[in-house]
């Protein structure tokens, strides 16, 4: 099952905060789907992810400033 969160207008470090809370509420081999439009956050947020163990499954810009990136929680 792949869940997604949107986290269009949210800036650092809120969208690594309210992405590791989401990811609390998948199960361990799901993916999450996150929604960014701040670009530090595309950085930022799957660099922690990947120091806590989730795998990066991709990273995807969608449109002018919009990217998509795909996690599958640890």
């Amino acid at each position: 099952m792949t869940i997604e969160l949107d986290l269009k207008g949210e800036v650092c470090p809120y969208t690594f905060v309210k992405t590791k809370l989401k990811l609390e509420e998948v199960e361990s081999g799901e993916e999450l789907v996150v929604f960014f439009d701040h670009a530090p956050a595309v950085e930022n947020v799957p660099r922690s992810l990947k120091n806590e163990g989730h795998k990066i499954m991709g990273i995807e810009q969608t449109g002018d400033r919009l990217w998509k990136v795909r996690i599958k929680k640890a």
